[in-house]
């Protein structure tokens, strides 16, 4: 496909002797979700320390930037903007100074009323340090006339729209919330006696630490060295992204209460039911298209093979800023496996078509491989709407289904044919109605008020 900009992975731990060390390890376990930058603060004796940069967790710390971070509690942040900011500021952990301590917060998602709140923020007399959405909390914090710190970020939660998945440290622990919707995921576990919190279980793997369960939409966990709290913050409406089933999240997690890989070969499989073709294999867009395929392949009985094959030293393309950079990548990234496809009447299947550019080059290099016929199967319903809850999608003018129709699209693309899995076919896979979903990419009903 081509690919939506990433959205960002949230990492806290606390009372840990070695939490910076489990904090990169979260981070790397979490890289997926943004590649941008990283950063990590830990506290030690009361005081904080910090190492943030652009680029991956790997190139910015290693075994003695490590060592500096000393002490027993630490929160982390991988980034992808969903601006067109690029600098150092703008990286998380964000920092304040406050009521002569200070607090250190990583956020994941996007603030629809941002725009509303850093205005009248500023017209009040505060001053942003960066462009990032997730400074708005640490100003509404600040002007709170609360009482209690936890009652002051509950305030300042009461205040903002839209998505977040948040971490804030202090002196004191970790305050971890999540918005009413639960648009994006967010997770608890324990690793030994620490409490440790993450954007995926997968990085819960990583270290060894047991899973104990999501945190709820529109709760506030308040973690310290006599345990943890939990406080509803506002009343819970649950709106869970489903594209993070779709290609978001590592196919190894569990988000929303199921696993990510059984979730993506069961939207393959109501694929087949819904989109049969008559042809000779079943070959996925690696990586994201691969567990759909397989549940393609069981259900249709077409043998699956890996025909197209992903060089995996090629940085992800939707993750490069510039248009050329992207259709360069789709070049060196992915490659057709002749043996498989010479002759064939072949299904390739991919998670979504954005702007149809990707789609178009995988059919003509699958073509001069020697396919006899390409069939494309989408397992996600046509992407017709922009994201506004912490996914940078393109503007809606850039993604052909909102102008376009399948077939439209199929001719566009050159594909023999084309069908995309239904939306309800969506729901289903990821077992609505016990879960409500976010579909606003795919309907256009947004949750939250938004401004097109």
């Amino acid at each position: 496909m081509d690919k939506f900009k990433e959205e960002c992975g949230v990492f806290g731990i606390w009372n840990h002797l070695e939490a910076a060390n489990m904090s990169y390890l979260g981070l790397y376990a979490l890289q997926h979700r943004g590649q941008e930058g990283c950063g990590i603060a830990s506290l030690y004796n009361g005081e904080l320390l910090i190492k943030k940069g652009l680029g991956l967790v790997a190139d910015n710390f290693n075994e003695e930037s490590l060592e500096k971070l000393k002490g027993s509690a630490s929160i982390g942040h991988v980034r992808y903007s969903t601006t067109q900011a690029h600098d150092l500021c703008d990286v998380q952990p964000l920092v304040a100074s406050f009521q002569g301590s200070f607090l250190a917060l990583s956020h994941n998602g996007n603030l629809t009323n941002a725009a509303t709140l850093r205005k009248k923020l500023e017209a009040e007399g505060a001053l942003f340090q960066s462009q990032s959405d997730s400074e708005i909390f640490i100003h509404l914090i600040a002007k709170s006339k609360k009482e209690s710190f936890r009652e002051k970020f509950a305030e300042a939660l009461s205040h903002v729209e839209g998505a977040y998945s948040l971490i804030l440290m202090t002196k004191r622990g970790l305050l971890v919330a999540r918005d009413p919707q639960g648009f994006r995921p967010l997770s608890l576990a324990k690793l030994g006696s620490a409490y440790v919190v993450a954007s995926e279980t997968c990085a819960f793997d990583l270290m060894g630490a047991t899973y104990i369960r999501d945190i709820e939409e529109g709760e506030v966990l308040d973690i310290q060295d006599g345990g943890l709290q939990s406080f509803r913050s506002l009343k819970a409406q649950p709106r869970n992204c489903i594209f993070e089933y779709v290609y978001f999240a590592r196919p190894d997690s569990s988000i929303f209460g199921q696993n990510v890989y059984a979730v993506r070969k069961e939207l393959g499989r109501r694929l087949a039911i819904e989109h049969p073709v008559e042809a000779d294999v079943v070959v996925p867009v690696p990586d994201s298209g691969v567990p759909a395929a397989i549940g393609y392949s069981q259900t249709s009985g077409i043998p699956y093979d890996m025909g197209i094959i992903r060089n995996h030293y090629v940085g992800r393309t939707f993750i490069e800023p510039k248009q050329s950079i992207r259709h360069f990548g789709v070049k060196v990234k992915l490659n057709a496996v002749e043996s498989v496809i010479r002759g064939k009447r072949v299904v390739i299947i991919d998670d979504s078509i954005v702007r149809g550019t990707t789609s178009q080059k995988i059919i003509k290099m699958l073509r001069n491989a020697g396919a006899q016929e390409v069939h494309l199967r989408i397992s996600s319903s046509p992407t017709t709407h922009s994201c506004f809850y912490g996914i940078d999608t393109p503007t809606r003018q850039e993604l052909i289904a909102s102008s376009h129709n399948v077939e439209e699209i199929r001719k566009y693309i050159t594909a023999d044919s084309l069908a995309y899995l239904s939306l309800e076919g969506m729901r289903r896979a990821a077992q609505y109605p016990k879960k409500t979903f976010c579909t606003a990419c795919f309907d256009g009903n947004y949750p939250t008020q938004v401004s097109n």
